[in-house]
């Protein structure tokens, strides 16, 4: 998960001036970008794919990593736009994904994780 910030030109950077995060133009919040992976899709070329978070502060999973640099996750608020990739004849369909957070997810039984169980039995847990 890393900002997702706006073009800095050479200028800017050699002036020293700071880089700005995006504000997403109808929340008002900022914008973070994580690469995410789809062990179900049987096209490659769509298996991996980046999703857009729109939330003041930077989203942390809520599952412990499976593997490392991997962990199962499922996202709150998720929303796809299609839009036209592509240039000149060679256009096709594309999607842009944003999302507002992590659920926490289900283990594999079908039963909330460990973190989701901890959480609402602190109280802590937000109502959707």
């Amino acid at each position: 998960m890393i900002p997702d910030n706006e073009y800095q030109s050479r200028e800017d950077r050699a002036a020293g001036r700071p880089v700005r995060q995006r504000i997403d133009e109808v929340t008002g919040k900022r914008q973070w970008r994580a690469a995410v992976t789809d062990p179900g899709e049987t096209k490659a070329k769509r298996a991996s794919f980046e999703v857009t978070f729109l939330a003041d502060v930077q989203p942390v999973p809520t599952t412990a990593e499976a593997l490392p640099g991997m962990r199962p996750v499922e996202l709150d608020g998720l929303t796809a736009e299609p839009r036209v990739g592509g240039q000149g004849e060679f256009k096709y369909q594309t999607y842009v994904f944003r999302a507002t957070g992590f659920k926490a997810a289900a283990s594999a039984a079908g039963k909330p994780s460990r973190s989701a169980g901890a959480a609402s039995a602190t109280g802590d847990s937000k109502a959707a």
